[in-house]
């Protein structure tokens, strides 16, 4: 019979007391891995930063409404925080966990409040055909809350999965290979200088007796200053530490950078492992941050408003990085073209309104659109009417 209990095992010790520092553990949270905030972090400082303003459709065109409504929803739908934090902490929660709810406080009809509620404190069930969601005991229906989601689930398109099963895998490598890059340079298994003595030798047999060695021998009180050793007992080799290129850490390191950055849908740059291009800058704003505020506007329009005219958007104008010539030169053109008026294009330059500039003009003598027919190079006798 075979008798089980502790058995002695012989092991080699690899780094001693520093094996802990080169493993990563279990389980990395998504938020606090680095490149992922940094992600997740550039995306929603720029949806935050996006004006959220309230539409009306007309035959003409679609207009701008200020009311009380579009005021609370841009400028302040949350008492406890600026919109800015409010749709900062809506954006990263949908990124991060899949799903924000936003619960709206009314008094006699009239919008009050649009609480975010903790992802970890709401639950969000299947209940026959729809849903209901739980918060500390309350339920509520679909038609009662703000649901905003990401990456919908293929059974239950209701609710989002946000990218924390594509980021498992990636996220633990860069955990592992940040904590193999600490351990590696503050490891005190790196000697550069290796001395080979006679182990057989009695004063060398104990660590007394080799730390003598060292003061005897090794130890010199001047930089540069020469070793003095015996011929016969001693063998000195100089060796050189591998280092991270020889380990590949970087180039490891980069591409899970790579594959962060291409799951989340950020640029490369972002995440430190690239170069920043304003091409790719304004790629990202139409493919990632657009659909992104469309699906934010979707649900504000359908759960706040009830007139068909109206709807909610997000300006993305100051996302495009243009520069300040740039939309000198634009608003320039489309002013002396009648098409924008002059306050408008010092309003883009972030400059006050200024009297006189509140008419279109045209191209050739910049007067009033109103009087093109009244210039007299039109008329063939000099400005008599004919």
């Amino acid at each position: 019979m075979r008798k089980w209990g502790r058995k002695k095992r012989s092991a080699a010790l690899v780094l001693g007391e520093d094996w802990e520092s080169l493993t990563a553990g279990s389980y990395t949270r998504l938020a606090d891995n680095p490149e992922v905030q940094m992600a997740v972090g550039y995306i929603s400082q720029l949806v935050a930063s996006m004006t959220i303003r309230l539409m009306r459709n007309t035959e003409q065109g679609d207009v701008r409404v200020r009311n009380a409504l579009s005021r609370k929803v841009d400028i302040s739908p949350y008492g406890l925080t600026t919109r800015y934090q409010w749709m900062s902490t809506v954006v990263k929660n949908m990124l991060l966990e899949g799903n924000q709810v936003i619960l709206p406080h009314t008094s006699q009809g009239i919008l009050t409040d649009l609480q975010p509620l903790p992802p970890a404190q709401v639950s969000i069930l299947p209940k026959g055909d729809s849903y209901t969601v739980r918060y500390r005991g309350r339920e509520f229906g679909p038609d009662e809350i703000l649901h905003f989601a990401v990456n919908p689930d293929p059974d239950y398109p209701w609710t989002g999965q946000g990218y924390r099963a594509a980021l498992k895998d990636v996220v633990q490598n860069l955990k592992q290979a940040g904590k193999t890059k600490n351990g590696f340079m503050s490891s005190k298994w790196k000697p550069s200088i290796i001395v080979k003595v006679d182990a057989l030798a009695e004063e060398f047999s104990g660590r007394a007796g080799r730390k003598r060695l060292l003061e005897e021998y090794l130890q010199t009180s001047e930089a540069g200053e020469p070793w003095m050793i015996p011929a016969d007992q001693f063998e000195v080799q100089q060796v050189k530490p591998l280092s991270l290129n020889d380990l590949a850490l970087n180039d490891a390191v980069t591409i899970d950078k790579r594959t962060v950055a291409g799951i989340i849908g950020v640029p490369r740059y972002v995440v430190g492992a690239g170069e920043f291009s304003l091409e790719e800058h304004r790629n990202f704003i139409n493919t990632k941050i657009m659909p992104l505020a469309q699906s934010i506007e979707q649900e504000l329009t359908k759960k706040l408003l009830v007139s068909p005219d109206l709807y909610f958007r997000l300006s993305s104008m100051s996302l495009y990085s243009y520069d300040i010539k740039e939309l000198a030169d634009v608003g320039g053109n489309m002013y002396v073209r009648g098409i924008m008026l002059g306050n408008e294009v010092r309003d883009w330059l972030h400059l006050s309104p200024l009297d006189g500039l509140e008419k279109r003009v045209i191209l050739e003598n910049y007067i009033p659109a109103d009087m093109i027919g009244d210039q007299k190079k039109l008329n063939p006798k000099g400005g008599e009417t004919l």
